[in-house]
């Protein structure tokens, strides 16, 4: 969901960094594409099912009419809503995260994101879906390669993204009065160079954090949690903005 703000990080200044090929750092980033790989597949899932079981799909979702395209009910809205919620709730309770409280928020919103997601199951066709999420998963993967292998510091980069997508909430909830056609295909367009640069950054960012962790194994679990729930929501917010662009393969 576009709108979710991805202030949510471990707080690791990133700095340049002479970063060699390095068996400890591949693992850990392996364990976080590996969170990453199984929240979007439960999220799928989650999608499929709240979209395809009559009694979720009732719950949650208004069903297209020839006047109004599928919707969200009310109990649909708190759903959807309801990470940003855990988010701002989670940032207060968690002082002192540990790798068993940082695991459950991240699967929590995992749930919670996938279940709203059955509205795309809804508007979309197959093949829309489909065909979006191998374009997301191609330049989520090399735009993560970039990351990764890059020894240019990318600090400014995410700070000007940050303050991008703080524009881009507001200007997509203003436009939610207006409707707009022309700010709408902007704030799409924006929003994909931003999260596309997030997902670099990110990368970046948690390749820096291993390095700073020190190999304290409590901590760098507590990462890599937080890591997967930063490249996860990149990865469906880019995905999300991508299919609005593909408004022709709805059904």
């Amino acid at each position: 969901m576009s709108e979710i703000s991805e202030g949510y990080r471990p707080k690791v200044e990133v700095t340049a960094a002479d970063m060699a090929v390095d068996m400890g750092l591949r693992s850990y980033m392996l364990g976080i594409y590996g969170k990453v790989s199984l929240g979007l597949a439960l999220a799928a899932g989650l999608a499929h099912a709240t979209s395809g079981v009559p009694v979720m799909r009732d719950l949650l979702f208004r069903s297209a009419t020839t006047e109004l395209p599928a919707g969200l009910t009310g109990w649909g809205l708190l759903v959807a809503m309801a990470p940003i919620l855990v988010l701002v709730n989670a940032g207060m309770a968690l002082k002192r995260p540990t790798a068993a409280s940082t695991a459950a928020l991240y699967w929590t919103l995992v749930s919670l994101i996938g279940a709203s997601l059955g509205l795309l199951v809804l508007t979309y066709t197959g093949a829309a879906l489909a065909t979006t999420f191998l374009i997301t998963a191609t330049a989520f993967g090399a735009l993560s390669l970039v990351g990764y292998v890059t020894k240019t510091s990318l600090t400014g980069i995410g700070s000007f993204l940050t303050v991008g997508l703080v524009g881009l909430v507001a200007t997509l909830g203003v436009n939610l009065l207006f409707h707009n056609p022309a700010i709408a295909f902007v704030a799409n367009a924006a929003g994909v160079l931003i999260f596309a640069g997030l997902i670099a950054y990110d990368t970046q960012r948690l390749n820096l954090a291993y390095y700073q962790l020190g190999g304290d194994q409590a901590e760098m679990a507590v990462a890599t949690n937080y890591g997967a729930l930063s490249l996860f929501l990149d990865f469906v917010n880019l995905f999300q903005l991508l299919l609005l662009f593909m408004s022709g393969s709805r059904r």
